[in-house]
């Protein structure tokens, strides 16, 4: 918001300087706007680099985990979150990025199995974090709230449809409700949005001759949704969507 009535401000002196100059206000208006565009860009990416540059912090921590130590991991995932809300306040200067943050904090409470605290900040994340959303959608089907599950996979599917492992969480939870039809055109609807991907092809092709959904073809990236649990123990890692703003 901030960079907005920076950029807005700056547009509106430069117009009105060149009217005192004795020139036609509309002579100002194109250098204006320009003054406008130019500065909101340069504001917003001074921004979105502040941001990246805590996100690597964060992908710092979670990298150098131990694996075997529980309480390191933790110790960590506290450290990383704390950075997370330190860079709130970029949300009063930039639009989008506050939900972007607030989504990055739900995705690493969600895979530390802090479920309360993942959907708090997810209810604050904006639609477009389609893997935040995928996994507010397996909390509300954990809880049974299957409307408010296919509400939040509706999003995931919107804004990730090139991403087949969102169609497949998607069918595979209406699948565990025994609502077969329902997998079977959101299935068809994700062959449809990426019809060269032969995983979605093939998993279509299960369901409809009533075969189980496997979502091995969707490791490891399938496990952090956490609805089903590895075969062995697996290292938690954390694959953040690269935030953006419009």
């Amino acid at each position: 918001m901030i960079n907005l009535l920076l950029s807005l401000a700056a547009g509106v002196v430069v117009a009105v300087v060149i009217k005192l100059l004795g020139f036609h206000l509309l002579a100002g208006i194109l250098p204006g706007t320009l003054i406008f565009v130019g500065l909101y860009v340069v504001l917003g990416r001074r921004s979105f680099v502040k941001l990246q540059a805590v996100m690597q912090q964060v992908q710092a921590e979670l990298s150098t985990m131990n694996p075997s130590n529980k309480k390191e991991q933790q110790v960590k995932a506290d450290k990383a979150v704390k950075l997370l809300e330190a860079a709130l306040p970029l949300g009063r200067w930039q639009f989008l990025l506050e939900g972007e943050v607030h989504g990055q904090i739900g995705m690493i409470k969600y895979l530390f199995k802090d479920y309360e605290g993942a959907m708090t900040s997810f209810l604050k994340t904006g639609p477009r974090n389609y893997f935040a959303r995928a996994m507010q959608a397996a909390i509300l089907f954990q809880k049974k709230d299957f409307g408010g599950m296919e509400k939040s996979f509706e999003d995931a599917v919107k804004h990730g449809k090139k991403e087949g492992l969102m169609w497949a969480a998607y069918a595979w939870c209406l699948l565990q409700n025994r609502e077969s039809d329902k997998a079977l055109r959101v299935l068809a609807r994700a062959v449809e949005a990426n019809p060269s991907d032969e995983k979605l092809k093939t998993a279509l092709t299960a369901v409809q001759n009533d075969k189980r959904l496997k979502m091995k073809a969707w490791e490891p990236m399938w496990w952090q949704l956490g609805l089903e649990q590895p075969p062995m123990p697996q290292p938690q890692f954390f694959q953040g969507r690269r935030p953006r703003f419009r």
